[in-house]
């Protein structure tokens, strides 16, 4: 399996980075390697002096698919969730600046949380899902879907224009605004629609 992700896909979150606005969406892949160890803590890399969570949406790919159409996106998917992408952000910016590839900054080992999924059909309309992250018991970042610059179909339809999809990838569908950076003995919560999604202890 893969992970794809989708960045700047919330307006907000764009201009607090001080981001241009894209005009397509822009996508980066992670390993299987990234994904956090379920009940285990995230462990701030030696690397890193900076690690920003950015909470986002999970969609899981439940067929094969290659040129999907928007309009049949919805067939390719049936569970939601909700996760974090930790971001080294210190090393993306040297890297950026330079012009180099971020993978290092974004697809380390532990660097997506992936939370519990949720079947679709229980969130009702799927372009307004209301989701926040709690750190240490304050809401530092509280969106919903509707604020995405592409929904979860028109994700999936540019995606596949690029990857084949398979069963059991999963998409990260950006983060909106209230990024941080996280601190040893944090404890990071995801509420998906007023369900608890995850739970992790930074260390």
């Amino acid at each position: 399996m893969k992970i794809i992700c989708i960045g700047r896909n919330y307006a907000d979150h764009t201009d607090e980075l001080q981001n241009a606005r894209p005009d397509e969406p822009v996508i980066f892949i992670k390993p299987d390697t990234a994904i956090a160890q379920s009940n285990l803590p995230f462990f701030i890399p030696e690397f890193s002096n900076n690690i920003h969570h950015e909470v986002e949406v999970l969609v899981k790919i439940n067929r094969i698919g290659k040129h999907i159409q928007s309009k049949f996106a919805h067939k390719y998917y049936n569970e939601i969730g909700l996760g974090i992408d930790f971001t080294a952000r210190d090393l993306q910016q040297k890297l950026k600046s330079k012009g180099l590839p971020w993978e290092k900054a974004k697809a380390f080992d532990g660097s997506a949380v992936v939370g519990k999924w949720f079947d679709k059909s229980t969130f009702g309309d799927l372009s307004t899902i209301p989701f926040a992250l709690y750190k240490n018991g304050k809401v530092v970042q509280k969106a919903d879907t509707s604020l995405m610059l592409w929904n979860i179909d028109e994700i999936i339809a540019h995606v596949s224009q690029f990857f084949t999809l398979k069963i059991g990838d999963v998409l990260f569908t950006g983060t909106p605004a209230g990024v941080s950076a996280v601190e040893k003995n944090d404890k990071l919560e995801g509420f998906i629609n007023e369900q608890k999604a995850f739970s992790v202890t930074v260390k």
